[in-house]
């Protein structure tokens, strides 16, 4: 009986420890000593059971963040009854029950910031993402974005001179060469095809050309297809003048 009691025992901690991947629970006491070791901490305050959409795409960043050294991707569930767990740290941040799940992003040196999504539809890991990338300058890939050619196209977009953007775009031809796999070479062919572009009709083609795309996928198209024109938006967003905005 007792070899019983503690198998058990040890399956219900088993069940109690399941959490997303990659993302760190935080309480009262650890709050402050584990977010003020990374450069940015996004942290999504919940009940002490999450569920839903919104949920499904913040662990879909907390996978997505396990390559970034600089972020922390962390969740504090707060229960309102019993012991009260963690509602001292809501009323901290002044977090309501109304809100959850309500995602903030700790800055080193910055008042926490809230993401503000008006809907359902804008409460998206990629939007989460930008969020993260545009407020803090920590990197996270965006389906079909690579960091070093993300870099190259946040110098090709800052500069106005023809010969350093040829310069550029040399540099993103010679690192296409060291692509590996389809999928990295089809995202670095169409990083260098966007610069030659831009070269050629000027920077209006990164807003005329996600124009376009954003309209064929309004339209009827595969999964392939859409998946291909969904990282093109995010490839082209590298280019954009919006790309620090959420």
């Amino acid at each position: 009986m007792r070899i019983d009691i503690l198998h058990l025992a040890s399956l219900f901690l088993c069940v109690n420890l399941v959490r997303s991947k990659g993302c760190v629970q935080l309480d009262t006491y650890s709050f402050d000593k584990i977010t003020s070791k990374f450069t940015a901490s996004l942290i999504k305050f919940d009940s002490a059971y999450p569920y839903g959409p919104k949920h499904d795409a913040f662990e879909a960043v907390c996978e997505a963040a396990y390559s970034s050294p600089d972020l922390l991707i962390g969740e504090v569930q707060v229960k309102d009854y019993g012991d009260k767990i963690n509602e001292d740290l809501a009323k901290k941040y002044n977090v309501n029950k109304d809100d959850y799940p309500l995602v903030k992003l700790f800055v080193k040196g910055k008042e926490p910031i809230n993401f503000q999504a008006n809907d359902d539809k804008e409460f998206t890991a990629d939007n989460l993402k930008r969020f993260v990338r545009s407020k803090s300058g920590v990197y996270i890939g965006l389906p079909g974005c690579l960091e070093e050619f993300d870099k190259l196209a946040g110098r090709f977009l800052k500069t106005s001179c023809p010969e350093e953007k040829k310069k550029i775009l040399n540099e993103a031809e010679l690192l296409w060469d060291k692509a590996k796999g389809n999928r990295e070479n089809k995202s670095a062919e169409t990083y260098v095809k966007i610069m030659r572009k831009m070269l050629e009709k000027g920077d209006d083609f990164v807003a005329n050309e996600s124009t376009r795309v954003e309209n064929v996928l309004k339209g009827k198209i595969n999964k392939e297809k859409q998946i291909e024109m969904e990282e093109r938006v995010n490839i082209l967003h590298s280019f954009s003048s919006s790309r620090d905005e959420l």
